[in-house]
């Protein structure tokens, strides 16, 4: 994993890990398995995987497209001495009988519409209430 590296997975691609963490997950029976370290840094990682894999499979529903497997990889770095994230890079892996065009349309929809990778590139205020 690169720095900071976490990675989300389902059906197919889901980790046999022994540290791996599962999770019930509404779209996929098994759920769905996290590999990721427990820092600040990581769970900012780890929401916008987990929001990707998860509109991987909501998206798809609607567009009628089958999904056997999603792996969702997600890294970056931070400015040490402000702490301020440099960006996000996030990759995803898809297993599907539908051909590359299709599943290339639900990826563009997913990056689109995804709230999490949405939120954190508009940016947010964040305070102690």
């Amino acid at each position: 994993m690169d720095q900071f590296g976490v990675v989300v997975s389902a059906g197919s691609f889901r980790s046999s890990a022994a540290d791996a963490v599962r999770f019930p997950h509404r779209w996929t029976p098994e759920g769905v398995t996290v590999e990721s370290d427990f820092t600040g840094a990581h769970l900012l990682h780890l929401a916008a995987a987990g929001c990707v894999l998860n509109d991987v499979y909501r998206e798809a529903r609607d567009l009628g497209v089958r999904i056997d497997g999603v792996r969702v990889t997600a890294s970056g770095d931070f400015n040490t001495e402000t702490w301020a994230s440099t960006g996000i890079t996030y990759r995803v892996e898809l297993r599907s009988p539908a051909p590359a065009e299709e599943l290339g349309r639900l990826m563009d929809r997913v990056d689109e519409v995804a709230e999490i990778p949405r939120a954190i590139r508009a940016g947010a205020t964040v305070q102690r209430g």
